[in-house]
């Protein structure tokens, strides 16, 4: 196991929560460091959304790379700019097959 194990965030449409977690053990039992959105059970106000939002933009601060989990529908909003803003950070990812930035 290296120095540091690598740290990964996954990134995704709660929605793939189920599709999450089996990737987070994955990348867990490969030795990573995993970050991940928050689950919350229940209704949660506008605030507090932009504020999740917000600190998992700081898990990808974090991160070595990004990993987003998508069944291959449409990207929602939220995603999209999580996207950019590891693209922008250089931060390299994979998603649906595809890689940006160096691995």
């Amino acid at each position: 196991m290296p120095e540091r194990p690598e740290i990964v965030c996954i990134c995704g449409s709660m929605r793939f929560v189920e599709d999450m977690r089996v990737v987070s053990q994955g990348l867990s039992l490969a030795g990573c460091i995993v970050l991940m959105p928050t689950e919350i059970d229940g209704p949660i106000t506008e605030e507090q959304k932009t504020a999740l939002g917000e600190l998992h933009l700081r898990r990808i601060d974090l991160a070595d790379r990004v990993v987003v989990v998508n069944r291959g529908e449409h990207f929602g909003e939220s995603t999209l700019r999580e996207i950019a803003y590891a693209e922008a950070a250089g931060k390299p990812g994979t998603f649906v097959g595809v890689a940006w930035g160096s691995q």
